[in-house]
């Protein structure tokens, strides 16, 4: 059932500028986490005990073996690269206590010297599903409700915007980075303190079913779909594929609960109109409840009116791109259902500084100006920041550096061609590329009738050699990659280029 208004809070609390600010910093400050017995760990994990000390306390949990604290639990994880397992005896020599391993390592790690420190063993099934449950444990026994975000992109950006809006008013828990995954979300969940009332989590995804394990281990009372668009496809098969994965989000949020979701994106409106949780809808359609009209693109941001049920505002975002207007919307849309005023969010909106690596302009000494959009990259967000590179630079030169886009399956190469064709199709000056795709984007290019001694492949080195011998005072670089490329490394050897 779609609800298309909201009774919204008939009186608000006027704050000072510099009192919101103040209350922003406050709310976002690191509270004790709530600490733990050894019942209430075998109770969350199911796990089996191994050594009887049900009394013995642990203030938080933990890992990463090297920056554990002495009153932490470790919990031995199993990942791609290491196995927490193999660090146990380091952590046992620096005084920890309490343990959370797999069962079947058990035997092994048993027959070894460190079981005469007799330290609280509990012995699982899975650690990293271990991990999960005692953070859905500690989301239940605290008071706080959830928001949970997801969409193919703008996740991060819209997570940071909607706690610089819901923190000036509410003690707030945000992710760190790109903790959106089986590991990163519990670790932030395990991070609340009594004194949280809201938290603002980030729902990554690679395969079906993956959100809603995430979302059964958060309980969101409020779900947020940015949009939904040609990533992991290698894991979801197809855009339908990625469409019903996001939809489980949908699925998990508490009866009582509401759904925020983009009114420009027909995909997600297929999900709202299936939907029988109250939906909010963002936008610039007229389906929208929250809207957006006068959009203005300046120099280095980008302003719009902002429309409410009863009320509008102005909004000047101190970052660029037209598409940064609907990732605002949606944390406007939420700020609006917590009761905030429209000058509540404005002052989180004007107050939001871009994370790392997510179009943040960088100027050079040399006059050159950097587009740094390094943070990850699949195809929706590399087109959208090839517009932007266009849009900003106006009659200067434009330079594109592109690595691969990660997780296409199937789709890698068309997909790559087409980035090509788009960035021949941007008027740039020249197209550096790296990466297994290289030549599919220098194809997609060349078919855009990009002159080839404008394409340039190599590797990043030899990217950045040809780079600065063909940069001037005022010509734009944007670069871009998915995460695992480390694009960030071109970007820091512009810069050292730049201001040297």
């Amino acid at each position: 059932m779609i609800a298309w208004g909201f009774l919204h809070a008939s009186t608000t609390i006027k704050m000072a500028i510099i009192s919101k600010k103040f209350n922003l910093l406050k709310n976002r400050q690191m509270t004790k986490p709530m600490s733990w017995i050894t019942a209430e760990i075998q109770e969350a994990s199911k796990g089996i005990l191994l050594f009887e000390d049900e009394t013995l306390a642990f203030s938080g949990v933990s890992i990463d073996s090297r920056k554990i604290s002495i009153s932490d639990l470790f919990v031995a994880i199993k990942g791609n690269v290491h196995d927490g397992h193999d660090f146990i005896e380091d952590v046992l020599g620096n005084g920890i206590r309490g343990l959370v391993i797999n069962k079947d390592r058990a035997n092994d790690l048993l027959s070894t010297k460190w079981k005469q420190k007799r330290p609280v063993c509990i012995a699982v099934d899975d650690t990293t599903k271990a991990l999960g449950d005692l953070a859905s444990f500690n989301r239940k026994r605290s008071n706080v409700s959830v928001i949970a975000i997801t969409g193919s992109n703008g996740k991060t950006t819209t997570r940071e915007m909607t706690t610089s809006i819901i923190a000036g008013r509410f003690n707030t828990l945000s992710a760190i980075g790109s903790f959106n995954n089986e590991i990163g979300l519990p670790l932030t969940l395990l991070r609340l303190g009594r004194h949280h009332k809201w938290a603002v989590l980030e729902l990554g995804i690679n395969s079906p079913g993956e959100i809603g394990r995430l979302a059964d281990i958060c309980l969101p009372d409020v779900g947020v779909i940015t949009n939904i668009g040609p990533a992991h496809l290698e894991g979801l098969g197809s855009l339908e594929g990625v469409m019903n994965a996001k939809g489980e989000l949908l699925k998990k949020i508490k009866p009582t609960g509401t759904a925020v979701l983009n009114a420009d994106d027909q995909r997600v409106l297929q999900l709202a109109k299936k939907t029988s949780k109250n939906v909010l809808l963002f936008g610039s359609s007229k389906k929208a409840v929250i809207r957006a009209s006068e959009i203005r693109e300046k120099d280095f941001g980008i302003s719009f009116s902002l429309n409410l049920e009863s009320e509008s505002v102005s909004i000047d975002l101190d970052i660029p791109g037209r598409f940064m207007v609907s990732n605002a919307l949606a944390a406007a849309a939420t700020g609006y259902l917590l009761g905030l005023s429209a000058e509540d969010i404005k002052t989180g909106l004007e107050g939001f500084k871009p994370v790392q690596g997510r179009m943040n302009i960088l100027k050079t000494t040399k006059g050159v100006t950097i587009i740094d959009d390094t943070y990850n990259a699949n195809p929706g967000s590399v087109e959208v920041a090839i517009i932007t590179l266009r849009s900003l630079r106006k009659n200067k030169r434009g330079f594109i550096v592109l690595g691969d886009m990660f997780e296409l399956g199937k789709y890698a190469e068309p997909m790559h061609k087409k980035i090509g064709l788009l960035s021949a199709g941007s008027d740039i000056t020249r197209l550096y590329v790296t990466g297994e795709f290289a030549e599919k984007v220098a194809e997609g290019a060349k078919e855009g009738n990009m002159d080839y001694r404008d394409i340039f492949k190599g590797t990043q080195k030899e990217i950045l050699t040809d780079l600065t011998e063909s940069l001037g005072p005022d010509d734009w670089v944007l670069v871009k990659g998915s995460r695992a490329m480390g694009m960030e490394k071109i970007v820091k050897g512009l810069m050292d280029w730049g201001n040297g």
